[in-house]
């Protein structure tokens, strides 16, 4: 079996993990049963994403639909090396071990590409990318491929308005039963499982700085509010910062909010949203955490250049010393800290990204020479489907219009 990962022998802790979030993803379960009979058979399926122990479940799904998968990381300090030690004995193709350089990174995901794949899974469009940038891979025959993340979406946007997009792609970020609960439950959550299990500190009471008011920024800003703490939002976006105002936040420019947070956290998808200008203001153990999905957003260079010492305080927390006497701290080198410092979005979140994930790659196989070479949103019957599997699942029942109620919202009089 092909394939690159840390530790074989790590394999039966992987599949313990495994089974716990199998026994918490029903509505993932559901889907996959119901699309037994259509199956993917004789497709390769290059799945670029986290490898964690939600991952695992879907790429089972998928190998028990027939399709042959190879994977890789989505990021180089993403993966649980027990996963790819498990996913490696049901037949996968793993190429992923968490602490890879960039050059082993990039190789990863060549390899995933250099089994050929017909469908691409991808989150933050790495792999998309690199099927349009390197000419190794010019003569891929890509059927189509889905994207997970709002930054990745972007990345494919660009891409179709330079009229290069080689394949039609599936935005599974656009999902309603993914982002208004991955991005904004998910993230919110597993965003303070790394910031506490790194840190170890008590969040009520603390200054928590949120940069960015999409739909990540709204479940970060509601987590830390829960949890106790004053929460200050940046914006660029005159609405979302309205937003974040009604909500009950402050809304400030970044100048201003440095002066004054304990803990920093960026969720826009944006370079340089912690800026040196913003670091010399900020106050002497202030913390710095990012939960986009490239380490962008965070001026880690500035912080390495201007630093007099640094050293590792905590698993995955440094310590920067500045010429001024302050210290600064960094969680996950400015990588994103829900998946490097803790274990990513919980199952039950998952459990419906990941349906939206595997019938967007059904309806890829089956339908791909009718989609046109651009940017797909999700087909509304997906987004139904994966709603009632996920309620059903829970055990919650809704209600059905009556014939008197559609005979009304179908009347203009």
């Amino acid at each position: 079996m092909a394939g690159k990962i840390a530790d074989p022998s790590l394999a039966p802790k992987g599949e313990a993990s495994y089974q716990w979030a199998h026994n918490h993803m029903p509505a993932l379960i559901s889907t996959i049963k119901k699309a037994s009979g259509e199956g993917l058979k004789d497709r390769r399926v290059g799945v670029c994403l986290h490898v964690s122990k939600e991952t695992s479940v879907l790429v089972i799904g998928l190998r028990s639909l027939g399709a042959e998968v190879s994977l890789c990381a989505a990021n180089p300090l993403s993966t649980q090396d027990e996963i790819a030690a498990y996913l490696s004995t049901k037949g996968v193709h793993v190429y992923a071990w968490k602490g890879e350089s960039a050059s082993e990174y990039k190789e990863s995901i060549r390899n995933v590409l250099r089994d050929e794949p017909d469908i691409v899974m991808d989150d933050g469009a790495d792999a998309h990318a690199m099927i349009h940038q390197e000419d190794e891979f010019s003569n891929l025959r890509i059927l189509g491929g889905t994207e997970e993340t709002t930054t990745g979406v972007l990345r494919l946007k660009a891409l179709e308005k330079s009229g290069i997009l080689r394949y039609p792609v599936i935005a599974v970020n656009n999902a309603k039963t993914k982002h208004l609960f991955d991005n904004r439950y998910g993230t919110g959550q597993s965003t303070f499982d790394g910031i506490m299990r790194s840190t170890a500190l008590l969040i009520a009471g603390k200054q928590v700085v949120v940069c960015g008011y999409g739909w990540v920024g709204r479940g970060i800003a509601a987590r830390a509010r829960g949890l106790g703490a004053h929460v200050i939002v940046t914006e660029i976006d005159p609405v979302k910062a309205l937003e974040a105002h009604t909500d009950g936040f402050e809304a400030m420019p970044m100048r201003e909010a440095s002066l004054r947070g304990d803990f920093f956290i960026t969720a826009t998808g944006q370079t340089g949203v912690i800026r040196g200008e913003h670091i010399d203001k900020m106050k002497n153990g202030a913390i710095l955490a990012n939960a986009g999905h490239f380490d962008v957003e965070v001026d880690v260079k500035y912080l390495e250049a201007q630093s007099t010492a640094k050293k590792q305080v905590r698993p995955y927390l440094d310590e920067y010393s500045l010429p001024s006497g302050r210290v600064i701290y960094l969680l996950a080198q400015g990588r994103i800290a829900n998946l490097v410092a803790a274990e990513g979005h919980p199952p039950e979140v998952m459990m419906m990204s990941f349906s939206n994930q595997l019938l967007s790659a059904l309806h890829i196989s089956k339908q791909y020479k009718v989609l046109g070479r651009r940017i797909h949103e999700v087909p509304a019957e997906i987004d139904s489907q994966v709603a009632n599997n996920a309620l059903e699942a829970i055990g919650v029942i809704v209600d059905n219009p009556t014939p008197e109620q559609v005979r009304y919202g179908e009347s203009w009089n």
